[in-house]
């Protein structure tokens, strides 16, 4: 959270865009880059956690999707964009560095770029962490489709999120949000969901965070344009998973209540040697749930050494 950590902020671009970035450490030191997931600014990557990456003797740079906290936003009207243009501003903030490759840790939507790049850029990715996520080329739509509908899902289908999740989707759509403090109240209600129902939640410390993104951010209402994105379904998404060369370590809660499971399994089996790390309990944001912070962060210690 802010004045725990200090960091070197800059912007750069990826074609017109203008991307907020962070780094912390030693140029010197292996790169890790972290992507954060579906209208999320980079400072969800806490603190706590970069600090024991850069303790561990590593280079750190978090940074703002386009349309989220200070980086530019778009009139996805206009110009619509897809996982292939969020991976190039991801490919471009390396570049503001002067970093040829890293270790990319994505969580959710970041992990997708993640993979994404792990395919098409191979070159730029030393080793590939997916937090919390789903092969870039599942759709699934259908499942939901199937799951708002009360009909079970196909056969063939990773499963849709919990009926919890469901319902507070619903929930959210009547609740009121004419205020900001009720808009901040729905969004830690979100990451409550998220966290899934196993593990204890830390409301303050949501609170603070939410309070914080709706501090810097340029345009919260653009952050909405990422579900857009992300519908968007090209084949360079439904290329083969194992064409991806770097080592891998899929990160997955037990009771991820957007993502089950299954998901992260499915995810480990399409990657050549993919390790796979089943983390008990865990929901689909891991960082509001004391004690997980540190150990994703040992996690990605290890699988960066």
């Amino acid at each position: 959270m802010p004045g725990m950590l200090t960091g070197e902020e800059k912007f750069v671009r990826s074609g017109q865009v203008r991307l907020w970035t962070e780094r912390f450490g030693r140029p010197d030191d292996p790169t890790v880059l972290l992507v954060m997931g579906t209208s999320t600014q980079g400072i969800g990557w806490p603190d706590e956690l970069v600090g024991a990456l850069v303790n561990s003797g590593r280079q750190v740079i978090r940074f703002d999707h386009r349309d989220t906290g200070r980086s530019d936003s778009v009139d996805f009207t206009t110009h619509p964009y897809a996982l292939a243009d969020m991976a190039a501003d991801t490919a471009a903030v390396l570049d503001g560095y002067g970093v040829p490759a890293a270790h990319i840790v994505g969580s959710s939507l970041g992990a997708a770029i993640g993979q994404w790049l792990a395919v098409h850029h191979a070159v730029r990715v030393r080793t590939l962490t997916a937090l919390a996520s789903s092969p870039m080329g599942n759709n699934p739509g259908p499942a939901w489709a199937r799951a708002m509908a009360g009909q079970p899902a196909a056969a063939d289908e990773l499963p849709p999120p919990t009926a919890r999740f469901f319902n507070h989707v619903m929930d959210s759509v009547k609740a009121p949000r004419t205020t900001v403090q009720q808009r901040m109240d729905a969004a830690v209600q979100t990451w409550r969901v998220l966290n899934g129902d196993v593990l204890p939640f830390d409301e303050p410390a949501a609170r603070l965070f939410v309070e914080h993104c709706y501090a810097r951010a340029d345009n919260l209402a653009a952050a909405s344009n990422h579900d857009l994105a992300g519908r968007r379904w090209d084949d360079d998404r439904r290329a083969s998973l194992s064409r991806i060369t770097a080592a891998t370590l899929v990160l997955h809660g037990s009771d991820d209540p957007l993502f089950p499971q299954a998901h992260g399994e499915a995810l480990a089996e399409q990657i050549p040697a993919a390790q796979l790390e089943i983390v008990p309990g865990m929901g689909h944001h891991p960082f509001f749930s004391p004690g997980l912070t540190e150990r994703i962060a040992g996690s990605i210690i290890r699988h960066t050494t």
